[in-house]
């Protein structure tokens, strides 16, 4: 069953590419991308890498949980799930 979800990118990924908030249809986080993906081609680079893997200093979270499968993104998507892509800051003093 195909979802609706909600793909929305936190403000540090916004200030690099043009990524605005938007409902993406799949029943999976591969398919809700690959599905905003078709409409902003520019931003699959900042969030996938070379392999179709989430780049290491990114982060989704799917409903407000991390998500598990960062090298196949299979996790499962359910109706008017939020899906939020962020930079992920990594380091230390």
């Amino acid at each position: 069953m195909i979802e609706v979800a909600r793909v929305s990118f936190t403000s540090n990924l916004r200030r690099h590419v043009e990524c605005p908030a938007e409902d993406a249809d799949g029943a999976t986080v591969r398919e809700v991308l690959d599905s905003y993906f078709e409409r902003h081609p520019a931003v699959r680079s900042y969030v996938l890498d070379e392999q179709g893997g989430v780049r290491r200093h990114v982060a989704v979270f799917v409903g407000g949980t991390s998500l598990d499968d960062v090298t196949g993104q299979s996790d499962p998507v359910d109706a008017d799930t939020e899906v939020v892509v962020m930079q992920a800051l990594s380091g230390g003093c």
